[in-house]
């Protein structure tokens, strides 16, 4: 017979487990702080997200740890995913961000340089799933071309748009949409980051470049002024026109057939975690719940909110459940559409 002294103590076990599971996390990040790896430099988009989660995160993790943000560029993000993963301690005292195509290229596989398998990572989410941004072909209107009509033709001179030296996702999307839509472009590359391309562009270097909306809002909202000296020619990664933007067509629109539709479709993919946080894999499972916990509370805090607003930033969560939906996604594209994607990166990024 059971005695009810038993279950009694099997529901005081029960009751116990909860707290002492959060007090072993609590434990372990008390006093100490967690590393926010960055894989671009200062002042662009990636580094604008990060530091505004590094402000509230350490509210919402067991223990209160602090959160310190190290930036590590290069080769459009692959360093710090790289080290991340292979290099990071897997203790859950190091997070990251980079770019959200990281998981495509992954993928994809074919490139020495690629150490990592993204299913394996610690998915704490995204910050954005891109539901009220746009990735957009923005230019000076004193360039040569005044209209994405104009851009398409081959007679008149071509688009000059900055890139980063290592080909990221600024690299890739004006080659897509030279495939797909007819853009005529040429890419000037090597700035090392994205606040050298804004000044690049300042300056009358390039025309122009592709960039979240989000970013152009928070770092150069100026920019988007009636008067403010330049035109939005295309919308990326939406399936519908932005509602700011109503007379920009998107790239969708634009595809010359449908097999360049589904070319747009699957680049446009990784934009579901288009500020992807992630953790190295194998970290101790109590720790990586408390983080994936804390990462969808903190886009829930009001003060992080308010934050964000003044930042103009896209705040449209999901959790790392949602980021591995995105991966799947990405992996069950046709061979034909993966093999064009890969040749594409090659060509972005001098041959990987």
């Amino acid at each position: 017979m059971f005695a009810p002294w038993r279950a009694a103590m099997v529901v005081t076990a029960a009751l116990a487990a909860t707290p002492a599971h959060a007090d072993t996390v609590a434990d372990f990040y008390k006093g100490k702080q967690i590393n926010l790896i960055v894989g671009y430099g200062p002042g662009g988009g990636y580094d604008t997200y990060a530091r505004l989660l590094a402000r509230h995160f350490g509210r919402f993790v067991p223990g209160n740890p602090n959160v310190i943000v190290q930036n590590m560029p290069g080769a459009g993000s692959l360093r710090a995913v790289n080290y991340l993963y292979n290099v990071a301690p897997k203790d859950g005292a190091t997070i990251g961000t980079f770019a959200r195509n990281m998981p495509l290229i992954g993928l994809l596989g074919g490139n020495s340089n690629v150490q990592f398998n993204p299913r394996r990572f610690t998915w704490l989410g995204s910050t954005s799933s891109f539901v009220h941004d746009a990735y957009i072909l923005i230019v000076r209107k004193d360039a040569p071309v005044k209209s994405i009509d104009e851009a398409r033709r081959a007679d008149l001179p071509a688009l000059v748009l900055g890139g980063t030296a290592e080909g990221a996702t600024g690299n890739d999307v004006p080659v897509i949409l030279r495939d797909t839509i007819g853009l005529h472009v040429k890419q000037v590359v090597g700035y090392p980051d994205s606040a050298s391309i804004f000044l690049a562009i300042e300056r009358g270097e390039v025309h122009g470049r592709t960039v979240d909306l989000s970013t152009v809002r928070s770092v150069k909202p100026e920019w988007l002024k009636p008067d403010g000296g330049f035109r939005v020619f295309v919308q990326f990664a939406r399936a519908t026109r932005h509602p700011d933007f109503p007379d920009v067509p998107t790239a969708r629109e634009l595809a010359k057939n449908e097999a360049a539709r589904a070319l747009i479709e699957l680049a446009e993919l990784p934009y579901a975690m288009s500020r992807p946080f992630a953790a190295p894999p194998d970290l101790p499972p109590d720790r990586a719940k408390a983080l994936q916990r804390a990462f969808l509370a903190v886009h829930d805090d009001p003060q992080y909110l308010e934050d964000a607003a003044k930042l103009r930033v896209d705040v449209s969560p999901i959790g790392g459940d949602g980021v591995l939906r995105a991966i799947d996604g990405i992996g069950a594209a046709s061979p034909e559409l993966l093999e064009y994607v890969r040749k594409l990166l090659a060509e972005t990024r001098g041959g990987g």
